[in-house]
């Protein structure tokens, strides 16, 4: 899994990600470049000849709480998560609770969730963020992020992108 921006290219020059089961609890990363082996309609298959599955962009909200924090520390926690991670788009905060916005690809909704349930507590230490616990969580295909924008609810666009305080 990748974090991206919505519409952005890939890095790899338009190599797709897909999954491939190898336990019941246990997934590894293939890439599977675009070409020949691809035959109209159809997803590629592992040497199994099981298909992968395309990953695709969710849109992530992280909410994470806990004791009172000086805004300083809290700001310059998120601001270096930010300049360490850049497919953060938007951070917002105040002395005992933060929300992180970003985009991330992955094969399906679990996929996304479980790297973003990850995301703070491995980058705790790292970053110098609070220690905080995660009290909220939602994750939304790209579809129906826009959808909500089109129709007036939900998340505004993550516009200005940065940290910023509530």
């Amino acid at each position: 899994m990748r974090r991206a921006r919505p519409g952005a290219t890939p890095r790899d020059g338009g190599t797709s990600h897909a999954f491939r089961a190898v336990g019941e609890d246990e997934r590894a990363l293939t890439s599977v470049g675009a070409g020949t082996s691809f035959e109209a309609g159809r997803q590629p298959a592992d040497s199994r000849g099981k298909e992968l599955h395309a990953s695709r962009l969710w849109h992530i909200t992280l909410s994470v709480s806990g004791a009172e924090t000086p805004l300083k520390e809290v700001r310059r926690g998120l601001e270096q998560l930010a300049h360490d991670h850049p497919f953060l788009l938007t951070s917002r905060y105040a002395n005992d609770h933060a929300e992180i916005r970003y985009w991330e690809e992955a094969r399906d909704l679990h996929d996304a969730a479980a790297v973003a349930l990850r995301l703070w507590g491995e980058h705790r230490s790292t970053a110098k963020l609070p220690p905080w616990e995660i009290v909220g969580l939602e994750v939304i295909d790209r579809e129906t992020y826009h959808q909500r924008i089109a129709e007036g609810y939900g998340p505004p666009p993550a516009a200005p992108v940065g940290v910023h305080p509530f």
